[in-house]
């Protein structure tokens, strides 16, 4: 088969797999390096000849994870400049009107790319929707705020990126009017920051945010203080010329190094909503790109003509505290410090002490740290679109690993080679776990995912204050109606 496919940059050249044809690599903006550096993503100029996009191309200026998490979530790091590229599976090159999923990869911010092999999106085109997934710019070259006039810039390439496909899908086989994006954690909070956008309107019909939602954002206050911070750590004054003259390895460093404060010496006084977040690069509320807070915009109406898929893993943080051993060193103490930091008293703690009475402190702990981080928001976003024109829809994921003597439980990033249906077939260290889930399970969140986008029905009845209902997966999957309600009426007032 024939796999150069003409684009508007120029050819390119892919690779036939059989059943799947992909491209990896192809960039979609300029490199972000020389005068392009921490400025707007400009789009890629053309080039001469046939460019063959057969492997994964660099990606974007990054460290690594954070130890244990090195280890437990290693990920490709690929030297080169153009590293705003995508890639493309899809089923054949002669298809026409195709579905797209637009995959957008998480990691606080900081980490991540497209070419994780999570991410592998050939048995989506198997099941005949074009996946594209795409790399953006991350840490202060993606979300430095200086109050300059310049901000938000991994969000811009997100929308360089949407906008790419809206002119060059069609000649894979896809329908710019079919596209759907997603993400996990990071991703899909871009996805709720996305969703709230004028900008975005036209670039997607469906939503899909796993264990992300439209609270995680910073203030222009907040983010400034965090620029100032990163200034002084570099020796430099917080200006963007500055910034740009500082070499990107130095920066990365330095950046990696302030990012554990927060967590290291919580102090609000200093690190603002970063305290709680934990993250010291989100979405900026800049009053340009964002205008108002996400969740705040959705509530307003903005998306509300876009499909909506949303959910979160039953056991979200223990993904943050069981590699690590904070999960059996915590304490009641450590519980009641934590829950008025989350702004629950002493009655609304209780009622999680009551429900979880035979688990560990360190149980009850990361049901509520989960709860304030992901849960609730996603229920939070999905009541703020009722009255929406398009659906709402609720999953709860609930298979549990065996990773570390079986405590990682339902953690936080675990669906994905559910979702992406790559059960034991991927190369990270997090999945090697997986090779024993079952694989009919994946098949059926797969199916899901894949029926939405296709349809903008996963299948099961919309969520809505009067009918909750949330699918659940798991070694029963089936549909609950407001599983854990007694917990989510706790937050009322708080989150």
């Amino acid at each position: 088969m024939e796999t150069i496919v003409k684009v508007t940059n120029g050819m390119v050249r892919g690779v036939d797999l059989g059943d799947v044809v992909c491209f990896k690599g192809i960039p979609y903006a300029e490199a972000p390096f020389g005068e392009n550096r921490m400025r707007p993503p400009v789009a890629h100029s053309r080039w001469d000849g046939v460019r063959d996009c057969l492997d994964y191309g660099p990606t974007v200026p990054k460290g690594p994870y954070a130890p244990p998490f090195d280890k437990i979530l290693p990920e490709p790091s690929i030297p080169g400049e153009e590293c705003l590229n995508l890639n493309v599976w899809t089923p054949r090159l002669d298809a026409k009107g195709l579905p797209v999923l637009v995959w957008i990869h998480g990691g606080s911010f900081l980490n991540g790319s497209g070419a994780v092999s999570s991410y592998d999106g050939s048995n989506f085109a198997r099941d005949g929707v074009i996946c594209v997934t795409i790399n953006y710019r991350l840490g202060a070259d993606g979300f430095l705020f200086l109050d300059d006039g310049i901000s938000n810039l991994g969000i811009l390439d997100q929308l360089e990126a949407l906008s790419w496909v809206q002119d060059n899908i069609s000649a894979f086989g896809g329908d710019p009017a079919k596209v759907t994006i997603a993400g996990e954690s990071a991703g899909a909070m871009s996805v709720g920051t996305l969703l709230s956008l004028d900008a975005a309107k036209g670039l997607f019909r469906g939503a899909i945010l796993e264990s992300g939602a439209a609270h995680h954002y910073l203030s222009a206050g907040t983010a400034k203080k965090v620029a100032g911070y990163l200034a002084e750590a570099l020796g430099i004054e917080p200006i963007r010329d500055q910034f740009r003259a500082v070499e990107v390895d130095r920066l990365v460093e330095a950046t990696s190094v302030l990012a554990s404060e927060p967590q290291a010496k919580p102090d609000p006084a200093k690190w603002g909503e970063v305290t709680l977040n934990l993250m010291i690069f989100e979405p900026t509320v800049d009053g340009k790109v964002l205008k108002a807070p996400p969740i705040d915009s959705i509530r307003e109406g903005t998306g509300g003509d876009v499909s909506v898929l949303i959910g979160t893993n039953r056991e979200e943080f223990n993904f943050f505290t069981v590699p690590t051993g904070l999960y059996d060193s915590i304490n009641s103490a450590v519980v009641s410090f934590a829950a008025m930091a989350f702004g629950l008293d002493a009655e609304k703690l209780a009622v999680y002490q009551r429900l979880l009475s035979e688990d560990l402190q360190g149980e009850v702990f990361s049901q509520i740290a989960g709860d304030w981080f992901f849960r609730i928001p996603a229920i939070r976003l999905a009541e703020a679109r009722q009255g929406a024109k398009a659906g709402t829809y609720l999953y709860e994921f609930r298979w549990r690993s065996p990773m570390f003597e079986g405590r990682l439980g339902s953690c936080h990033a675990i669906e994905l080679p559910f979702v992406f249906d790559t059960l034991g077939v991927t190369s990270e260290a997090i999945d090697r776990a997986f090779v024993e889930g079952p694989q009919e399970l994946a098949e059926e969140m797969h199916s899901a995912w894949v029926a939405f986008v296709k349809t903008l029905d996963p299948g099961w009845d919309s969520y809505s204050p009067e009918h909750r209902a949330v699918r659940i997966f798991g070694d029963e999957s089936r549909v609950e109606v407001d599983p854990r309600g007694e917990t989510r009426e706790v937050w009322k007032g708080v989150r």
